[in-house]
């Protein structure tokens, strides 16, 4: 199994490199066409993950653009307020910070269930972070922790984008463990190859993906074909919603069932379960705990309706997935269960 390379320098215990964006929320249930009213609060998955883990008490950084206004002043505070460090977060005078408006509903993994589900309506082209590029970002601040974690929204964003993604993911000495989250929106990859995402897998040495993405992306059924496709990470995790998840180590494979959780939003769980497993194997815990952290944090934010969860006690985690079988079988997570222990 992949283990955290040992780095004595490391500044950071996870670098997390993307865009994040302010997003509106409805005030109420509804179409976008009869919401009067939102709220503002923030998105993107790699922030996500860091608020999470600095949370959890980890040393997180988070690596974007954005731009020289006062959207961009707000997600800069708010994630700095979570305890990440954001001191390599650049100002772009040109281009504005990206945002978006969505329905509370349930994130949509195909064009089709988009319709149905929810709307997402994003303003993101020609944003700060979308002039990423490898110039623009210095190798020394992408490997400054023992962790970098990227995700396949960096690649969809902009050719230079996707140019920064292949030279991060690409193997060579030295690098930190690079943790890569699929993370398919088929809204950004209209008219584009999905396929970029598992190219870009292939050179990462821990990869998440659902196995509702892979099949929507990759027409890949299962977990095991997804395995079949990308037999290069030396840990893979397939997500498998309710079902619990997958993992691969080598030619080993572990399943951990999920626990039963009484849902009021999906929004931020990916992300939130990509901290779990990461936090678990920054702390070296064997690859069944990891799994069962990463669905505990998960289930932290499946429980509340906003992106953003705190974090259960690490005690609290600590023990719940530290629990036997049957235990584990039993346990079931309702609204309210993270402040169990506090």
């Amino acid at each position: 199994m992949e283990e955290v390379r040992a780095q004595v320098t490391a500044d950071y215990d996870v670098v997390c490199l993307g865009e994040s964006m302010v997003t509106f929320v409805p005030g109420r249930p509804g179409p976008l066409a009869d919401v009067p009213d939102f709220h503002r609060a923030i998105g993107g998955a790699e922030s996500n993950v860091a608020c999470t883990l600095a949370r959890s008490g980890h040393r997180a950084r988070w690596i974007s653009r954005v731009g020289a206004d006062g959207f961009g002043d707000h997600l800069v505070s708010t994630i700095a307020a979570a305890g990440v460090d954001v001191s390599a977060v650049q100002r772009d005078p040109h281009r504005p910070t990206g945002i978006y408006f969505r329905t509370a509903g349930e994130r949509a993994t195909t064009v089709a269930a988009q319709h149905g589900k929810a709307e997402v309506v994003y303003y993101r082209k020609g944003s700060a972070a979308s002039a990423l590029s490898p110039a623009l970002v210095r190798r020394r601040d992408a490997w400054s922790g023992r962790v970098l974690h990227l995700t396949g929204i960096t690649a969809a964003l902009s050719p230079t984008c996707l140019a920064l993604m292949r030279r991060l993911t690409h193997p060579e000495p030295g690098r930190p463990l690079v943790s890569y989250d699929v993370n398919h929106r088929p809204a950004l990859w209209h008219g584009a190859d999905p396929w970029r995402l598992a190219e870009l897998a292939r050179g990462c040495d821990l990869v998440f993906v659902g196995e509702d993405e892979a099949e929507a992306a990759w027409g890949l059924p299962d977990a095991d074909a997804i395995r079949a496709e990308l037999p290069e990470p030396a840990v893979l995790v397939v997500k498998q919603g309710a079902a619990g998840a997958t993992a691969y180590t080598g030619t080993a494979r572990l399943h951990v069932p999920a626990p039963v959780v009484d849902v009021v939003s999906h929004v931020g769980a990916g992300d939130a379960f990509a901290a779990g497993f990461l936090s678990a194997t920054l702390r070296e815990l064997p690859l069944r705990d990891r799994l069962r952290h990463g669905h505990l944090l998960a289930a932290a934010a499946l429980t509340v309706p906003a992106d953003h969860a705190v974090p259960p006690p690490r005690e609290l985690v600590r023990r719940l997935a530290g629990s036997d079988d049957t235990e584990w079988g039993r346990l079931r997570l309702a609204a309210g269960w993270t402040e169990a222990a506090r």
